[in-house]
């Protein structure tokens, strides 16, 4: 685990619930993942769209996140998420992107992948900052 994800976590504690993990910051993306258990599936055995939806959220809220001065902040206005498949796998991967960002909104786009490379969901979210 890296000290984004811990100093994540202690800031956070949905997100250390959830075990969402910070792979990489870059300006304006990010790159997390999350290891799945027993307790974050669905009775159909597969990930809960809550979860994935949190994923996308937290990871485009990080994405945002990089790109402010010194004492902004940030916060979800809303996201649209298309499920494209179930996601029956021990790992999810999630990147996000800023597509455009103004005065004080951004838009932002998350790709869900599978452990295996496989487009689980995509969302787009709206970010206001101040």
């Amino acid at each position: 685990m890296n000290e984004f994800t811990e100093e994540i976590w202690k800031r956070s504690p949905f997100i250390k619930l959830l075990g969402l993990e910070i792979e990489k910051i870059e300006h304006g993306a990010c790159f997390s993942r999350l290891r799945i258990r027993d307790t974050l599936l669905n009775k159909h055995s597969a990930v809960h769209g809550g979860v994935i939806y949190s994923m996308a959220d937290i990871s485009m809220g990080v994405a945002v996140y990089s790109t402010l001065k010194s004492g902004e902040e940030t916060s979800t206005v809303e996201i649209k998420i298309n499920y494209l498949k179930p996601a029956k796998t021990s790992l999810l991967t999630c990147e996000a992107k800023i597509l455009k960002k103004g005065k004080n909104i951004a838009v932002m786009e998350a790709d869900i992948l599978s452990g295996e490379n496989s487009l689980i969901a995509k969302a787009l979210g709206t970010f206001m900052f101040t």
